[in-house]
């Protein structure tokens, strides 16, 4: 057997791919492989810290050196749900051009911390890293929720990740990633308002510079789509406008290598 690259995102269940593997087959050989966006939570990295320390396993790091809006600005596209290049560049580039010069795919695997309720996601993730095959420990049984990971790492000595308790459902992107939706993006106001304004700043500038009405997030009240400003949104949380915000639409935060 070649090398065990884990894609070690500071998410929970990368920690328990880890971990599942260490128990099975030791550590010889092991790769936690984290490709940072820059503008993750000061947490993650405590966390991440902590969890190598776990496995016994030193982080390895990658980095594209931009934030999102600086990839966004240089593609000329705002990312959303539909189109989170950031992913594509920040994450998965990098790690992709990691496993070219220091892997091979014909003895080395890839995990990745996708469980059994994200199933629908692995022949896309397959394809996106051929010529290297991958593996998904968590899609096999025992079925544990994220909770239940949380609890092994919590009896581990590991401490939750913050965003976690603080009521974000991912540990990406200090909670503000553009694959989230409305639901995501009122919480980012109402915790982190600084970082809420920062993107929301970003958005209206990038807006303005590239004359687009593109944004983030969509409004499809009514049966029509149409773009939706993060400086609206914040509006309609505030009370400036009395347009509902749909609290139920958390989108689907999930890139190719957590």
């Amino acid at each position: 057997m070649g090398q065990r690259i884990v894609m070690f995102s500071g998410g929970v269940t990368s920690w328990a791919v880890a971990r599942l593997l260490a128990d099975r087959h030791g550590t010889d050989g092991m790769v936690l492989l984290f490709a940072d966006t820059l503008v993750e939570d000061d947490d993650l990295y405590l966390f991440l810290a902590e969890a190598s320390d776990d496995i016994r396993v030193p982080v390895t790091r990658v980095a594209d050196g931009r934030k999102p809006w600086e990839v966004f600005r240089d593609r000329k596209w705002i990312g959303n749900t539909r189109t989170a290049h950031c992913s594509e560049l920040l994450k998965q580039v990098p790690a992709r051009r990691w496993l070219e010069a220091n892997s091979d795919p014909t003895a080395d695997v890839v995990y990745l911390g996708i469980d059994w309720t994200e199933t629908h996601r692995i022949p896309k993730i397959e394809a996106g890293y051929k010529p290297w095959g991958v593996e998904f420990p968590l899609t096999d049984p025992p079925y544990w929720d994220k909770d239940a990971w949380i609890a092994s790492a919590n009896a581990r000595g590991i401490r939750t990740p913050r965003l976690y308790d603080l009521g974000f459902l991912h540990n990406n992107c200090g909670g503000a990633c553009v694959k989230g939706g409305q639901a995501q993006w009122a919480h980012l106001l109402e915790v982190f308002p600084d970082r809420f304004l920062d993107n929301e700043q970003a958005e209206s500038q990038l807006r303005a510079d590239l004359g687009t009405d593109a944004t983030i997030l969509r409004d499809r009240r009514g049966g029509v789509t149409k773009p939706l400003p993060l400086s609206v949104l914040r509006r309609r949380i505030q009370g400036a406008d009395e347009s509902p915000v749909d609290r139920d639409d958390w989108g689907g935060c999930g890139c190719f290598v957590d």
